[in-house]
């Protein structure tokens, strides 16, 4: 306790005269304090109220005219908003009535207000005219009117201007007698302490200067920094635990860099085991880490990839889109089945990698980089492809003798002959209905495959959506007439064109309105809209809905909501809607609650003036 000691001893007489400094300092200031608060009490809060009751009727004089030439119900709300802001500043400025003549101000300012607000309500309730008309109008009958309320915040500012400058002028006075007796007694309090201040700074800034220099080595990595410990006070004790600290730091740190190196080579190699693809990029789209899986996918030089931006190296544009998405949210970008995957190389060596892209966590300051993880399924798509191939062929075969037999029904039900009874004319009648849903199911099959496969040609043209939903209604309305259903359309007039093909998006249309009509209650609408590059166009029923569970596969095939109501459905109209929508570069979804119905959702992409379309620039907002 020897330094504490000599310290209370040095600085004792500073501080009793520092003291002493700032209790006259204090008094000052509350004296000083005092007379502020009067002015801003008594002055400063009706100037406040009078400059926004002029601010406020300012803007009702321009409410009113807007409100006469246009009528809008926006200029109306400003109207009453800036009334009732001057009325409520009105209120506070009689609540602080402290200068004498400001309450006769006051009063006449009311009574000059209310004229002119009887004189705005009469302009709005008389016929109008012409703008010329109207703006002479406001000009006569409220700018004078308006010109005295002015007049009169004019007044009530400067009269409240003029009491706080002389209450100012007063607290000035009071601020240098106050600011000169405290110089007087801070100086000689000063020169005390000074005097001390270089006495105890000779036995003190040695040994600190020493610690000072000790502490910036070991800032610097030198552990094996030392410090002299001369002495038996504090700073010497001090100096003794600096230098156990600065071994300890050194024994640390060179444990620590082992555990590190240990650490990183365990995850090089857990990396290089992985039979996917890694790849890191960090928050600048940077790659700083891949291993020899994903650098053989991707077909780049692993050691020449590292440090260089993402584009630079992989050139996916869409892949690089949904990093820099995840990077921007901090969440895992949402894709379509069939849009999360990439292709590398041609014709026969094609490969085929599914991807999945996860932000590194980071707390609130967004995620410092990205996981790209890439599987190979081009086995699964040689699977699946077989699997198309198969339907195809399979619905193929079988439209040649379902349609012999067919025939052969329709025969035998033109002429059944002599002896053929009842019974077996409905079991002919049967047969044929039978048959007629298989060649349905057989030809939605071929259809669907045909999709999947890219074998069916999409003439894509600029096409006006309106047009589309225009042939809808004229397809369904009688069919919802009978049904008793409103069948409407709700596009905006400055729709944009889109770049699609005509036919199969009037069939995709015509399959999500033929849904509706079997389960809606009383209406449906078929609405457009643009966001961004896309036009959404959506199809909307108030039927019984979809049960969350079914939301999810509601694309697949051979998946229907209510077989009971399903009409003899095969179920694939969705997933060939779906099929057809992907051509289009879109995407198609469902949003629903059970008892509040369905709205089915496609996206288009808008067609660009100058050819091509304008959605090829950017993600489907669906998907991210």
């Amino acid at each position: 306790m020897k330094l504490r000691r000599r310290i209370l001893s040095g600085y004792g007489l500073a501080l009793v005269l520092m003291t002493v400094v700032i209790l006259w300092a204090v008094l000052n200031l509350v004296a000083l304090g005092r007379a502020s608060d009067a002015i801003l009490r008594e002055n400063y809060q009706s100037i406040l109220a009078t400059r926004n009751m002029s601010d406020a009727v300012g803007r009702q004089h321009e409410a009113v005219v807007m409100l006469l030439l246009t009528g809008d119900a926006q200029a109306r709300a400003a109207y009453s908003e800036a009334e009732a802001e001057f009325l409520y500043w009105l209120i506070r400025a009689r609540d602080n009535i402290t200068v004498p003549g400001e309450a006769d101000i006051l009063a006449a300012l009311d009574s000059c207000y209310s004229d002119y607000v009887h004189a705005a309500t009469e302009l709005q309730s008389s016929p109008g005219g012409d703008s010329l008309t109207t703006l002479e109008r406001c000009r006569d009958r409220l700018q004078p009117i308006r010109a005295e309320v002015t007049d009169l915040l004019d007044r009530l500012l400067q009269l409240n201007q003029d009491t706080m400058f002389d209450a100012s002028s007063r607290a000035k006075g009071m601020a240098d007698t106050a600011v000169w007796s405290t110089i007087f007694i801070a100086g000689a309090a000063l020169g005390l302490a000074l005097l001390f201040s270089l006495l105890l700074s000779r036995r003190l800034a040695g040994p600190i200067a020493r610690m000072m220099k000790a502490t910036e080595a070991l800032a610097a990595g030198r552990y094996d920094v030392h410090v002299s410990e001369r002495g038996s006070d504090e700073l010497a004790r001090l100096a003794a635990g600096f230098n156990g600290m600065a071994a300890s730091l050194e024994e640390f740190q060179r444990m620590n860099v082992q555990q590190i190196l240990s650490e990183k080579q365990k995850g090089e190699a857990v990396l290089r085991s992985i039979t996917d693809g890694v790849l890191v990029v960090d928050a600048s789209l940077r790659i700083t880490n891949l291993n020899p899986r994903a650098a053989r996918m991707l077909g780049i030089d692993p050691a020449a990839s590292l440090n260089r931006h993402f584009l630079e190296v992989v050139h996916e544009e869409r892949l690089f889109d949904l990093i820099r998405l995840t990077l921007e949210t901090g969440r895992a970008p949402v894709d379509d089945e069939g849009y999360d995957s990439i292709s590398r190389g041609e014709g026969a060596s094609t490969r085929h990698y599914q991807f999945s892209i996860t932000p590194v966590a980071s707390g609130n300051m967004g995620p410092p980089g990205v996981v790209l993880l890439l599987r190979d399924i081009t086995r699964l798509k040689e699977l699946d492809r077989m699997k198309s191939d198969f339907v195809m062929t399979a619905s193929h075969e079988l439209r040649t003798p379902l349609h012999s037999l067919a025939m052969s029904i329709d025969l035998l039900l033109e002429d059944p002959g002599e002896g053929f009874g009842e019974k077996r004319l409905r079991l002919l009648g049967a047969a044929r209905e039978e048959l007629l849903r298989m060649k349905s199911l057989v030809g939605d099959l071929l259809d669907l495959s045909r999709m999947e496969a890219g074998s069916v040609r999409m003439d894509l043209e600029r096409t006006a959506p309106g047009m589309i939903v225009d042939r809808a209604l004229s397809a369904f309305s009688e069919a919802a007439a009978r049904k008793g259903i409103v069948l409407s359309a709700d596009l905006p007039d400055d729709l944009p064109e889109v770049f699609a093909d005509p036919g199969k998006i009037f069939w995709v249309l015509s399959n999500l309105v033929g849904n509706a009509l079997r389960y809606a209650g009383r209406s449906i609408v078929i609405a457009a809209r643009r966001l961004g590059s896309w036009v959404h166009v959506s199809v909307s029923d108030d039927g019984c809905g979809i049960p969350e569970d079914m939301q999810s596969r509601i694309f697949d095939r051979f998946v229907q909501v209510d077989r009971d109501r399903a009409e003899g459905g095969s179920g694939l109209g969705l997933a060939i809607c779906r099929e057809i929508v992907r051509a289009h570069k879109g995407t198609i979804w469902v949003e629903s609650a059970p008892g509040e119905g369905s709205r089915f959702t496609l996206t288009l992409p808008v067609a660009d003036p100058e050819g091509g379309t304008a959605g090829e620039r950017e993600i489907d907002p669906r998907r991210r």
